[in-house]
């Protein structure tokens, strides 16, 4: 008797991409860019291969209200470089939430994907918005995240 099992290949038209619904009230920074990541990397779905983009979209709401530990409000700064002398420009977190809280986001939730071409492509499943309301599609079925 063959018992032989063979392994299913998916392709790229096979993939279905769920959204994902998450309020960022009173969320910590690092926990809720873990949780986006998980998403946009795709690993928990069982089909998942390591060659294929298999991101769901993740829509986060209220990014303004996102909190951070007491010790790291005070020494959290923002760094980019321009490559001229004298142009390392520095932000700390509390400026960086009043001029761009989805910044916040997106830069803890993109330090955790991969530095590569997939990496780049799962970016454009991350939708961040300020406050409770998004412009996307009403005709989307969310799957609201609660933890």
């Amino acid at each position: 008797m063959n018992t032989m099992q063979n392994t299913k290949f998916v392709s790229s038209s096979q993939i279905t991409r769920n959204w994902f619904l998450i309020d960022a009230s009173d969320k910590r920074v690092g926990v809720l860019a873990s949780k986006i990541t998980s998403f946009l990397i795709g690993k928990g779905k069982p089909q998942y291969s390591s060659n294929l983009n298999f991101a769901d979209n993740v829509v986060v709401l209220n990014a303004g209200k996102v909190e951070i530990h007491d010790r790291k409000k005070n020494s959290k700064v923002y760094t980019r470089y321009s490559g001229y002398p004298g142009g390392l420009k520095k932000i700390t977190y509390d400026k960086m939430m009043e001029r761009n809280p989805k910044y916040i986001i997106e830069h803890a939730v993109f330090g955790m994907l991969p530095k590569n071409k997939r990496g780049e492509e799962m970016k454009k499943y991350l939708h961040v918005f300020v406050d409770d309301k998004h412009n996307l599609n009403k005709n989307i079925k969310f799957t609201e995240i609660k933890w």
